[in-house]
Parts: structure tokens; sequence; C-alpha cells
């Protein structure tokens, strides 16, 4: 204790007497090496996460329930709906019927039955618009026009990527896909739905970086089931909204316990999303690590620079304290503590840019990818051990410079030699 009093005594001292310019380069080298840890992962994970907000917020809801590949739909839709509402957990669901068809433009101006229709295949979805709007935010989406209500019998809303005009994918590498070519708000275009045909008019298009929503067609539900002849009221798809995202597990383990997994498959958000998004996501929590890593190597030959920079400048001085009786463990322990101070202030300095300032301002204002709105991704616990990992670090290169030279002879350190 007595050294640790002493060693704390003689870092305080030179701290205070050294120069506030390279004291301020050192922090600010720390500041560099924190944000370095944290930011590269946080923004690669943060692309990955704006793509789970966008399923989560445009599709899936946080729970989604779907009938299983072997099956036409989720039986006993009705009585697994009814448990849904009564659960104080949900905030709202939609309920949403799936057919596949064809979508044709420009069906008037063919001139011969041989003539190359101007069609495009693409899924059709039948909504409830209330349920549908406080479920997802479909509705804030419209890039033109205006979205379904209630009362609409000829009016569809089409995903932007199905129409050439509007197609993300048009001259950016999608060449292979299919789109509608001469469509547009208010085009009238004839609908294919297992035979069943009808004339319809777009009456908006919904922008989306999610294909599940932006590569479909939705229609009223009440219309949709006329068309397909869906008289038992059985849905292909259920998304739940719950008050609380976290309560996702336990509402599917209630579900599940009522035996409705038998009739359709459930899970919560993040496992009804496509695997690659999880590759993704641990391919740049990889690429994060490697990336900070390499920038905790270079702080920690800086901190061993300027730590043994320092040591031997003073070399004359720690060789007068060694020779007046203070123990080279007192003196070492002083050069650690500098290094632990540098380390506390640039991690200070760090977390405040992070929390205060890059967090919330991604949040606001993400990085707008073509697949993704991405934002600034800083768990807390991977950030304290980072936070760890940057302190022993630290200290391991402040203490070896300090070793090196307080092993020298205390009379050669007096004399210079």
């Amino acid at each position: 204790m007595n050294q640790l009093r002493v060693g704390f005594f003689l870092a305080i001292r030179q701290l205070r007497r050294a120069s506030i310019w390279a004291t301020a380069l050192i922090v600010l080298i720390m500041v560099l090496t924190f944000l370095n840890l944290v930011s590269v992962s946080g923004i690669l994970v943060g692309v990955v996460e704006g793509i789970n907000r966008g399923y989560i917020a445009e599709y899936t809801g946080d729970v989604f329930v779907s009938n299983y590949t072997d099956k036409e739909f989720i039986e006993h839709s009705q009585s697994l709906i009814k448990t849904i509402e009564s659960l104080p957990e949900v905030k709202s669901y939609s309920a949403r019927y799936k057919e596949s068809g064809t979508m044709e433009a420009s069906f008037k101006e063919k001139i011969s039955q041989t003539d190359v229709p101007n069609l495009v295949g693409t899924t059709f979805v039948g909504i409830d618009p209330a349920n549908e709007g406080q479920t997802t935010r479909l509705p804030s989406l419209l890039l033109a026009g205006e979205f379904l209500e209630p009362g609409d019998t000829d009016s569809i809303v089409v995903g932007a990527d199905l129409l050439e005009k509007y197609s993300r994918f048009v001259g950016a590498g999608g060449d292979f896909l299919f789109f509608l070519k001469n469509a547009d708000l208010g085009s009238e275009v004839r609908i294919n739905i297992n035979g069943v045909e009808r004339n319809v008019t777009i009456k908006g298009i919904i922008q989306s970086k999610v294909d599940q929503v932006t590569m479909r067609v939705y229609i009223n539900d009440t219309e949709l089931r006329k068309i397909i002849g869906r008289n038992d009221l059985n849905v292909d798809e259920i998304a739940i909204r719950l008050n609380d995202p976290n309560d996702a597990d336990r509402v599917k383990s209630i579900l599940a316990a009522t035996g409705a997994s038998e009739f359709g498959f459930i899970q919560t958000a993040k496992e009804s999303q496509p695997q690659f998004v999880q590759d993704i996501t641990n391919t740049f929590n990889l690429l994060g690590s490697v990336i900070g890593s390499i920038g905790l190597v270079v702080a920690s030959i800086t901190i061993f620079i300027v730590i043994f920079i320092n040591a031997i400048s003073r070399r004359k001085y720690i060789g007068i304290l060694k020779g007046i009786g203070i123990d080279g463990s007192a003196i070492e322990i002083s050069y650690i503590f500098q290094s632990l101070v540098y380390a506390a202030a640039g991690t200070l300095v760090g977390l405040i840019l992070v929390y205060a300032v890059l967090v919330p301002y991604f949040g606001k204002n993400p990085i707008s990818l073509p697949f993704s709105d991405g934002v600034f991704v800083a768990p807390i616990g991977q950030t304290i051990l980072r936070v760890l990992l940057l302190f022993v670090t630290t200290l391991i290169a402040g203490y070896v410079p300090a070793k090196i030279i307080i092993r020298k002879n205390t009379l050669d350190s007096i004399l210079g030699r």
C-alpha cells in the first residue's frame, strides 16, 4: 500500500508537470483508439440492424405467424386470432391473405394475341388497411398516391420494385428481373389470380428496402377472399406488434402452448429473417473486431513509445529517486498510473462521443444504403468489454518500458551512462 501511495503521488506530480499539448495528443490517440474499437463494428453491424428494424417495422412485427410449406394457409386462423386479441402484451396485429398471380399493363393496346404481354408475376396480399396501418408502417412508405381504404374494391397498392419506372434494380444489375413497363400511378392493370381476371387501378406505390414489402401487390382482404374463394377465413400470415418487443419470446411460448404451433409456424421477428441476414451480422462483427484489434495494437505501441521516451528522458531523475530510497516498484506503478489516466481520459471522452453524439445522430439520420437504413449500434456489454481490453493493453504498454528503464543500474542512471 505504501508503494501504491508513493507511485500515485509520483504519477500525479509528473502529470501536472507534463506538457499540456503532449498530454492532449496522447488522450486524443486514446479517444481515436476507443472510437475505432467501438465505431467500426458499430457502423458495420448497424447496417444489418437497419435491415432488422425494417423487417420488424414494415413486414413481420415482433412476432410472425406463417403457414407451413406443406399447408396452403394457417389452419384454425380465427381461433388463433382470438387468442392473439386476448393477450395483454399484444398492441395490434395484421392478418393477411396471400396468393400468387400476375399483373399486366398496356393490355388494351395489344393488337393481336401473339403480342408479348407486358406482365409481371408477383404475390398478392389481402390486408385490412386499418389493422395493417396500426401494425406496420406501410401507409408511411407511400412513394406516390394513397393507401388502401376499407371501401376500395377495384384499387391496389403496388410495390415500387415491380414497376420499371421506380424499381431500385433497373440498371443496377437487376436486368434479369421482370418489371412492369409503362405503368404508373393511376394506370389500369389487369390482375390474374388462380385464373380469375379483374381490372383494377394502381392507387398507390410503396417504396421500401425490404424485398418482401416492395415486391408485393396489396389489395383489400375482402376482395382477395372473393377472388381466391377463401370462405373459411383462414389467413396465410399474421404480423403481431407488441407493447414491449422484449416480450416476443414469451408471447411465442404462450401461443405455442395453446397448440397453435401445430397449425402455423410461430417465430420471433429475428427468427423469421433470412439466414443471410444473420450471416452478414456475424461477418460484420468479425470484421469490426479485426479492424478494432489493429487499432488496439497501434494504441499499445504508441503508449509504449510515449512512456519509454518519457522514462528515458527522466532516467537521471529515476536514478535519483532510487538513490534516495524510493523502491523501483513504486516508480513502475507511477508510470502504470499515468498510462491508466490516459486510457481513462480517452475512454471517457469516447463514451460521451458514442452515446451522446453518434448513437442519437445516426438514430435520427440513418445511413441510407440500397438495402438498409444503417444506424449506429453500441451495446453496453460489448462496449464495456472493449473498454476493459483498452485498459489492460494500456496497462501492459505502460508497465513494460518502465520496467526496462528501472532495471538499469542506479549509478549509471544518475550519471547518464
